[in-house]
């Protein structure tokens, strides 16, 4: 019997097509690159842009800015922009759900070439207001993007190829990070001259995107399940995987369909009250923020002051910024190579642990660094190893889960939930981080590897391993823990089936 599920499972297995290859590519710089080329961007021309804020403020009102206010309108520009984010994900599940993934992906585009008009401008007409209003605006973009993509990739994508694909947005939001940091090294883009063509370089890859995401298919599933077009998910589906027998994979879309009729397109609050989705909710929100409240952002919002803490020289911390940007790049790849080997869980539980040993050898390195003088390379290893941790586990895994822990009604509202959590985490720490690195110093990566603990914790007992498995069967995994059963006809799923058949064959019902 098991050599008969293999067989039969095989059948839905595929390689990589040239069709999937660049709806991948073209999804993930168009939109990823963008959320984390808009991260690292305001870090190195800070110390130029808070100069521009004060002398336009100078120019106005003939005298300089007070140092509070200036302080107040830099936080406002770095957390603008996970604030952005965060409304950004609350229009994900209207907009998926009217618009479609790849409709949405491009709507969205509007949200990056305004904005890096309006920063690209911004000395020119002498407002820094246009600078903070901008952060927001491209904010949005992000928090559609972060969750849009991870959704659209993971309903082209066949399972055997799901969790590699599911990590590349991830791995374009790390090389727009690097692209970033070396753009903004003081003798290239990161002077007096070119922070504003540096902040406004964001629109390149949103037209491009324009001009070649509309080559790309919809996603399938949408077209089957939530618009009834048959006939278009199967040539989507054809062209995705490169051949034309895809009847098995389009009835297992049809068992999905029907085993979730009942509930219609979920919002946020009936997706809340859902017995059957319990466990999958309360896993995305525990990972999602323990994601963020890692640290991860602390590390890349305030990289240099961290450095700088360290006893890094003023002109080396540039170069040791972008070292670290391409430590991250180098084992975001290396995960999407050996996550189908090595499944979601052990990377995000040895992520988390790393994570979570980092921040502790990292608090006793910068308490003791004054008085051993080798130990800011001890700080320095440590940042890397962090940054290691949590590129192979907590960065890209949380997208690639929060996808296959739910089926289609409730995918949309379920990353509607994570992206929020995800993006107000975000907006926390940015917030919250320079007053804990005053208040407890050294000690504020303890908080985090507490956090990176408890993330730990959580996963080891609750989330189960997703390779591999269609979203039906992991609905089912969750179903014990849930209190509820889930029942699937039994025999090979024929290749067309009548409505009356597949209401019998698919139950959700409490125990």
């Amino acid at each position: 019997e098991e050599e008969e599920e293999e067989e039969e499972t095989d059948g839905w297995n595929s390689l990589l097509t040239a069709v999937l290859a660049l709806a991948t590519l073209i999804s993930t710089f168009g939109s990823s690159f963008q959320y984390g080329y808009n991260v690292a961007v305001v870090n190195s021309p800070s110390l130029i842009m808070q100069q521009f804020y004060n002398s336009t403020y100078l120019e106005r009102y003939g005298q300089p800015m007070e140092e509070n206010f200036l302080t107040l309108l830099w936080s406002l520009t770095v957390s603008m922009y996970p604030f952005g984010g965060f409304f950004g994900s609350l229009m994900v599940a209207p907009l998926v759900n009217k618009l479609g993934r790849k409709g949405t992906l491009l709507f969205n585009n509007i949200f990056s070439i305004v904005p890096a008009v309006m920063m690209g401008v911004s000395e020119t007409i002498k407002s820094y207001e246009i600078i903070i209003v901008a952060r927001f605006i491209v904010g949005i973009c992000a928090g559609l993007s972060s969750n849009v993509v991870p959704m659209y990739l993971g309903e082209l994508s066949p399972k055997n190829l799901r969790g590699a694909i599911g990590i590349v947005p991830q791995l374009f939001i790390t090389i727009g990070i690097l692209c970033a940091q070396v753009l903004g090294i003081r003798h290239i883009l990161g002077n007096s001259t070119g922070w504003t063509l540096m902040l406004g370089l964001t629109a390149i890859p949103a037209a491009i995107e324009l001009i070649l995401l509309p080559f790309c298919p919809e996603s399938p599933r949408y077209m089957l399940i939530q618009r009834k077009d048959e006939k278009t998910a199967r040539k989507a589906l054809q062209r995705l995987r490169g051949w034309d027998d895809v009847d098995a994979e389009l009835s297992e879309m049809h068992l999905e369909d029907q085993s979730e009729r009942a509930e219609g397109h979920l919002s946020v609050l009936s997706l809340l009250s859902q017995r059957s989705l319990r466990w999958q909710l309360v896993s995305i929100i525990i990972m999602n923020m323990g994601q963020q409240l890692s640290g991860v952002n602390a590390i890349y919002y305030y990289a240099d002051s961290i450095y700088s803490t360290a006893g890094v020289k003023q002109n080396d911390i540039q170069y040791v910024t972008v070292g670290t940007g391409a430590v991250n790049v180098f084992m975001t790849i290396a995960a999407v190579f050996i996550v189908e080997a090595s499944g979601r869980r052990l990377l995000l539980l040895s992520g988390f642990g790393i994570c979570c040993g980092a921040c502790v050898l990292l608090t006793v390195a910068l308490k003791l660094q004054e008085t051993v003088t080798w130990m800011p390379y001890i700080s320095i290893t440590c940042v890397v190893i962090y940054v290691i941790g949590h590129a192979i586990g907590p960065s890209p895994i949380p997208y690639v889960v929060t996808t296959e822990m739910f089926r289609q009604s409730a995918r949309p509202a379920a990353f509607m939930v994570a992206g929020s959590v995800h993006w107000l985490s975000n907006f926390t720490v940015g917030l919250v981080f320079p007053f804990m690195e005053v208040s407890l110093g050294p000690f504020s990566f303890i908080i985090f590897s507490v956090i990176c603990l408890v993330t730990l914790i959580y996963i080891w007992v609750v989330v189960p391993e997703t390779k591999n498995k269609t979203f039906l069967e992991i609905c089912q995994m969750f179903s014990r823990r849930n209190k509820v059963e889930i029942k699937v006809g039994d025999g090979d799923l024929p290749l067309t089936e009548s409505k009356e058949s597949l209401e019998q064959r698919v139950k959700v019902t409490p125990f």
